[in-house]
């Protein structure tokens, strides 16, 4: 009988300081006797996706972030459901055929780590929600919180159908929108003084503000947002729930 092969798990992106997938997996790999390891891929085009793949004949499941989770569904021989629905692709796992060929099965599970790390935050006056960025990530927490009930409307830099931009975050509308999440880069380590252009003067103890940054913990949206009074939370918890369920579906 054959020995369990070596396996290896990975993450791409670009870049990838930022990240601390790869120290929570190999802390678990070895906490409990698993012969695999998890490395980061940083690529600067997805092109070299491919080439990732053919270097590392161990590769077994892969995380994919920023700026990629779009751009790999090319890639992909099939999709579940939810990543389908999201159009975003955040899990991959290599099903690898007797003959060698290798087949790719995209997953989102930034949609379940974010609905459960939220979900004991939502009350009834947080029934409409703010979503910063239109990014695969933006996608993942626009589906999470309907999900949950919550009414969620992009803003951008830019106009587009279906969302506003920055500007047009009147009184009014953050008087009624009082969750606010922030999906793009701005603030992710190493440029941590960096934040969204929202009004944060009209920010009150009823909004609850949600950075899926993990690093640094306390980000200058999260920083500016609780200066006014509103509760705030980061991406840590989405991050170990979302590589939890990572897991899960690298092992189905």
């Amino acid at each position: 009988m054959s020995l369990p092969r070596h396996k290896v798990y990975g993450l791409i992106g670009f870049p990838l300081t930022h990240s601390f997938s790869m120290n929570y997996f190999n802390n678990m790999f070895d906490s409990e006797n698993i012969d695999a390891e998890y490395v980061n891929f940083e690529i600067p085009d997805i092109g070299d996706f491919m080439e990732v793949v053919a270097e590392n004949p161990e590769l077994a499941g892969l995380n994919v972030t920023i700026p990629y989770k779009e751009q790999v569904i090319p890639y992909m021989d099939e999709m579940d459901d939810e990543a389908a629905l999201v159009g975003a692709v955040n899990v991959i796992k290599l099903i690898r055929g007797k003959n060698g060929e290798i087949r790719f099965k995209g997953f989102n599970s930034d949609v379940m780590g974010f609905q459960n790390s939220i979900a004991p935050l939502i009350n009834d006056k947080r029934r409409k929600a703010l979503v910063l960025g239109t990014g695969g990530a933006s996608k993942a927490i626009n589906r999470g919180l309907l999900n949950l009930g919550v009414e969620p409307v992009y803003v951008s830099r830019t106009h587009g159908e279906g969302r506003l931009t920055y500007k047009e975050l009147t009184p009014e509308i953050m008087e009624t929108h009082k969750i606010v999440v922030n999906c793009t880069p701005l603030g992710m380590y190493p440029d941590v003084e960096r934040c969204p252009d929202i009004p944060y003067d009209l920010l009150t103890p009823e909004h609850l503000c949600y950075d899926l940054i993990y690093n640094p913990d306390m980000t200058a949206f999260m920083r500016k947002s609780r200066l006014a009074g509103a509760e705030v939370k980061n991406g840590l918890e989405m991050l170990l729930l979302q590589a939890f369920e990572s897991w899960n579906i690298w092992n189905l």
